[in-house]
């Protein structure tokens, strides 16, 4: 997610920082960027002149330091709440006392996030949809603290980058996953009770509800474990156990079938 909220960003005509844990990842990270977007050219769907120039703006680097030249960063790391918190704490630290904080979390409450920081009305979350240069969404959910000119300056980016911006009041799941992630569980449990094949299941729902994706091969590619954590949050802060996660979900998540990213979940990669 967030090697595509960058492409995004520098086709759109800003100057980005690539962060991650280590410079190397970093460095990766833009270096995978820079193959795919290669790939776009061949196939005449982008210029060559754009795209050097996004890849010109785009800074591989490792964690921040303090006083960065930062106006607006976008947080996609992992779906764990502690995690969050200590990263927006780190952020609130070093960068500049105007820069807005924004998440891509699918789940997390940002009221929760924000309370991690001094800047509580300069967060807010931006979630955007996997693939992210392709999805033209953009969920934004503001938080008890957030500002209407956080808010304001949030939408403003989101256009800038051509996506089309939704507002969500903060709650689990907030609207497409609220409606998305029980779907994919429920396909879970007819693949587990054994009322069809993984393939089936896809079939059914692509061919008779037209959708471009069946639920599982989604759920490979948004990563088992974030479908998971997703799930909990929602039975966990609704209490109603109609979301609670597919034991199958479960067990795929414990040996390490992840979906896409590690080359197996209900497909092979």
């Amino acid at each position: 997610m967030g090697q595509g909220i960058a492409q995004v960003a520098a086709l759109s005509g800003s100057s980005v920082l690539l962060v991650d844990a280590d410079q190397t990842f970093a460095q990766a990270g833009k270096q995978k960027l820079a193959s795919a977007l290669s790939r776009l050219v061949e196939k005449g769907k982008l210029d060559a002149k754009l795209v050097r120039a996004a890849l010109e703006r785009i800074e591989p680097s490792a964690p921040l330091a303090d006083g960065a030249e930062v106006d607006f960063v976008i947080e996609a790391i992992p779906e764990q709440l502690e995690l969050k918190r200590a990263l927006f704490a780190q952020l609130d630290r070093v960068l500049p006392p105007h820069a807005i904080l924004a998440s891509n979390t699918s789940s997390v409450s940002i009221t929760a996030l924000a309370a991690a920081t001094h800047r509580p009305g300069q967060v807010i979350g931006m979630h955007f949809m996997n693939p992210v240069p392709l999805m033209k969404l953009v969920e934004l959910i503001r938080g008890l603290q957030t500002s209407d000119a956080t808010y304001e300056a949030t939408q403003a980016l989101a256009v800038q980058f051509g996506k089309t911006a939704v507002l969500a009041r903060e709650a689990p799941g907030f609207i497409v996953n609220r409606i998305l992630i029980p779907m994919l569980n429920e396909a879970i449990f007819v693949l587990e009770q054994g009322l069809a094949s993984h393939i089936d299941i896809d079939v059914a729902m692509t061919m008779g509800t037209n959708q471009p994706m069946g639920p599982l091969a989604l759920a490979d590619m948004i990563g088992l474990d974030t479908v998971l954590a997703i799930c909990e949050v929602l039975h966990r802060e609704l209490g109603d156990d109609k979301y609670r996660a597919a034991p199958l979900l479960r067990r795929y998540v414990a040996a390490g079938w992840l979906g896409r990213k590690t080359g197996r979940g209900f497909y092979a990669y």
